[in-house]
């Protein structure tokens, strides 16, 4: 589609642009939100709003693509993801955490399992990434954001 807006004139020409957007861009919004720690829910929860906001702004006539509309709605997509990452992360259960390793814990050992605990999803899945994943440090700050490794 040409920059500006969408054609409306009929259902089924909605229904065949709405088509091959799904077809072009959902597997790559799937795969990034699954790598990103979400669901196949989540992942189609944040398509369908990835579509209406598209929608929206090319029948209004304000969308402005320097890319294609794929690039386009992987970048909304991106953002709805942190957007709700931001306020999920913000309450992390610790029902996880292993109560006989704290029996036998060294004092030094309570100090980081404190730390851990007040840590958020996102501090968990950087550590995570890095030492368990092995993810270099480079590939870490790209993939949470960060505008460099020593952020």
């Amino acid at each position: 589609m040409a920059e500006g807006k969408i054609p409306v004139n009929t259902v089924a020409e909605r229904e065949k642009l709405f088509i091959a957007l799904y077809k072009s861009a959902y597997p790559a919004v799937a795969r990034y939100i699954s790598k990103m720690g979400g669901s196949f829910d989540e992942a189609k929860d944040i398509f369908q709003d990835v579509l209406v906001i598209y929608y929206e702004k090319a029948v209004s006539g304000t969308v402005h693509l320097k890319t294609s509309e794929k690039a386009y709605l992987m970048g909304i997509a991106k953002h709805l993801w942190f957007r709700k990452y931001n306020v999920d992360s913000k309450q992390v259960p610790l029902d996880g955490f292993d109560v006989e390793a704290e029996e036998n814990a060294q004092p030094s050992d309570h100090k980081i399992l404190h730390f851990l605990q007040t840590a958020g999803k996102r501090c968990m899945d950087l550590l995570k990434s890095f030492y368990y994943d092995q993810l270099p440090l480079s590939d870490a700050a790209a993939l949470f954001g960060f505008s460099g490794v020593r952020s």
